[in-house]
């Protein structure tokens, strides 16, 4: 039995050169599955809407030194977390590195006083939208229906209250 490499969960801004493959990848990605036009979906956002003074965080999973996998959120109100920009490095798929970042993501925003996740993911995206079924996203959207039809497909997650949390509302 071999055992799996240390990967190692660091915050950076989005002009690190660590986060480069995230996002040629990713604008590749949407590129192929809708077109050039879509390369605009990664600039959508300002990047500082990533950084914690403005209630955003952009992580990479590293092995090795490497980012191997990434994600980010964006404060989307003022008890709801946007998630963005989910990767996985297209040489490390199939290692279950998307749960690690969404659960990662989910952690940090519990611990910034989010109550919520929202997210939408692309009607040609079958791996995300399985992904946020699987981690236990509530679809927004009717999940009979043809992905085409609809558009992106919206998630939410409401995450349990931290012993924190808990406290602080006690308190009010």
């Amino acid at each position: 039995m071999t055992s799996a490499p240390e990967l190692t969960v660091i915050h950076v801004p989005v002009s690190d050169p660590r986060v480069r493959p995230l996002l040629r990848e990713l604008g590749e990605e949407y590129s192929r599955r809708y077109g050039k036009d879509a390369h605009a979906e990664i600039s959508r956002y300002p990047d500082e809407e990533f950084t914690a003074p403005h209630g955003g965080v952009l992580l990479l999973l590293l092995e090795h030194g490497e980012p191997v996998a990434g994600g980010a959120f964006r404060r989307y109100d003022a008890t709801t977390a946007e998630l963005k920009r989910i990767w996985t490095h297209s040489a490390h798929r199939q290692r279950g590195l998307a749960r690690r970042v969404v659960a990662e993501l989910e952690r940090e925003a519990s611990a910034r006083g989010y109550r919520r996740i929202y997210l939408t993911t692309g009607p040609r995206q079958p791996e995300a939208r399985g992904l946020y079924l699987a981690t236990g996203y509530a679809p927004l959207f009717d999940t009979e229906a043809d992905p085409e039809n609809i558009g992106p497909l919206p998630f939410e997650k409401h995450l349990p209250e931290t012993a924190t949390h808990q406290g602080e509302a006690a308190h009010l």
